[in-house]
């Protein structure tokens, strides 16, 4: 898209209507059980293309289909005759079918095996290389978020903390939140791993219904003092086009 999704007005986040399209969490349970591959990629043709006859929505369908490596006899089949990582393919390959502009993917691996993973996050990595679309990826793996995301935005009960280049954020956290959530990402080492664990901080967040006053992470902040809990803290520029919201980040630089 050329621009940051959050400098959008809620205008033009409305002028995407037709051009944003949804991967979702559950490779099954996203697809209609009655309806077959080639009947499931096509729908949206159906739908916002219906001027296309027969002939253009089954060579669209196929060539869909091929872009996202699904062979051509498994057209006629159905979600449950499919593997997850399969029925995964058949959900991006119904995203992609109208060319969208911004293809949003809702925890899109965190259901799928390690090696399906990899090969779904590569599949991904593709498409926007050859499309040019925008992707906008939500997850809980860092690890995975690095490999695939520019920009990364970090978020606290629904709160943005912290928006940063990739790089940036993986080498110089800004936010006390974005620093605990790196220092608690596992590492395959014995003699590393013990004391990583023994400093992850204890006890549950409060709750989104009810989250606390000022900055949403005071609570279980080590840096927080009483401004955090008087003031909601600013959405402030931290270089480069980076942003944080955090009273003191200048002090924890």
């Amino acid at each position: 898209m050329g621009r940051d999704l959050l400098a959008l007005r809620p205008s033009e986040l409305r002028s995407l209507r037709g051009e944003l399209q949804i991967v979702f969490q559950d490779p099954l349970g996203s697809l209609d059980p009655r309806m077959t591959v080639s009947q499931i990629v096509g729908e949206p043709l159906r739908v916002h293309r219906p001027q296309l006859d027969a002939q253009a929505r089954a060579q669209a369908i196929a060539a869909m289909l091929r872009r996202v490596e699904l062979g051509a006899e498994l057209s006629d089949r159905y979600p449950h005759e499919l593997s997850g990582g399969q029925c995964q393919r058949v959900g991006i390959a119904r995203g992609m079918i109208l060319q969208p502009r911004l293809l949003v993917c809702d925890e899109p691996l965190s259901a799928l095996d390690g090696p399906t993973q990899r090969e779904i996050l590569t599949l991904l990595e593709r498409l926007r290389r050859e499309s040019g679309l925008s992707l906008l990826f939500v997850s809980h793996d860092l690890a995975l978020v690095r490999r695939l995301c520019e920009r990364v935005l970090v978020l606290y009960l629904g709160t943005m903390m912290e928006l940063a280049r990739s790089e940036s954020l993986y080498t110089r956290p800004r936010h006390p939140y974005t620093r605990e959530l790196l220092a608690a990402v596992p590492v395959a080492d014995p003699d590393v791993q013990p004391a990583r664990l023994e400093r992850t901080r204890a006890g549950e967040p409060p709750s989104p219904l009810a989250p606390p006053s000022g900055c949403v992470y005071r609570t279980r902040c080590p840096h927080a003092l009483g401004i955090c809990a008087e003031r909601v803290p600013e959405w402030q520029e931290s270089g480069a086009g980076d942003r944080v919201a955090c009273h003191r980040w200048r002090e924890l630089v």
